[in-house]
């Protein structure tokens, strides 16, 4: 029996071209001399892109399945980011920063309000059915869309997970605050998608059926995935941000909501006492 359609694996060039890019830029910019949990947070990232935007995730996303694609634009967004931003080590980031005019625009983009409506805007945008249909029948539309999703998630996961005091993140409060406030949205566009009623992306209403399911029912799925897991993601961060935060407090530096080795600090003198 020959494999379904979907099951195959290619790897696209524009995939491997950006993985190979961000790889390069990591170990020209110094990122070796990160821990050794950070070099393995990097790396994941690009495995979790590489299996998210090739193989059968892929074929399905764009050619069967708005369920699927939903998966695909949750990872994008809620899993890649925080990995990528983990494992990023401060050198690397003062090296891409070290323009003036660098800083200066990241730390407009990276304050909690710019990052929150910046990501929203570009998700609520590209989820409304004529712009979404527009990057399934055009695959560079649809690059675009996978460059401006992951680009602002980055921008949004900042303010939890930046590695450097000079883009700082928010207090600890401000953290679970924002984290609460950025899923309403997801959840509403997720809510709204799955009790529509009717198809709303005719992309997928046209599509060739699998597994059984018909559009509405693979809508229904699709923004339930949007609108449960998605909001889940978020409080799941918040949990890990209140651990955080009553760790550092338990130790006496919760001003320091970076990494210790952003401050340049020996390892003898990364531990706080008690």
């Amino acid at each position: 029996m020959s494999p379904a359609p979907w099951a195959h694996w290619d790897l696209h060039p524009s995939v491997a071209i950006g993985l190979i890019g961000l790889a390069g830029l990591y170990v020209w910019l110094g990122g070796t001399t990160a821990p050794r949990r950070r070099g393995a947070a990097y790396g994941g990232s690009l495995l979790i892109l590489l299996g998210t935007l090739n193989g059968p995730v892929h074929e399905l996303s764009d050619h069967y399945l708005f369920s699927v694609h939903m998966v695909q634009h949750l990872v994008l967004t809620l899993v890649f980011p925080p990995l990528f931003l983990y494992g990023l080590p401060a050198v690397v980031v003062r090296r891409v920063a070290r323009r003036a005019w660098v800083l200066r625009v990241g730390r407009v983009l990276v304050r909690p309000l710019v990052a929150a409506l910046l990501f929203t805007g570009i998700m609520v945008f590209w989820h409304l059915p004529r712009f979404y249909d527009l990057t399934m029948r055009h695959h560079p539309v649809h690059i675009l869309e996978h460059l401006m999703f992951m680009a602002s998630a980055v921008i949004m996961w900042w303010p939890v997970l930046s590695p450097v005091p000079e883009l700082p993140r928010t207090s600890y409060p401000g953290q679970m605050l924002y984290l609460f406030l950025l899923g309403i949205p997801m959840s509403i566009v997720g809510a709204l998608i799955t009790l529509a009623g009717e198809p709303l992306y005719r992309f997928y209403a046209a599509a060739p059926r699998v597994f059984g399911l018909t559009p509405l029912a693979d809508q229904e799925i699709g923004g339930l995935i949007m609108w449960v897991p998605g909001g889940l993601i978020f409080w799941l961060a918040m949990t890990v941000v209140w651990f955080r935060w009553s760790a550092r407090e338990d130790r006496g530096d919760v001003e320091r909501e970076v990494p210790l080795e952003a401050y340049g600090l020996p390892p003898e003198r990364r531990r706080s006492p008690a």
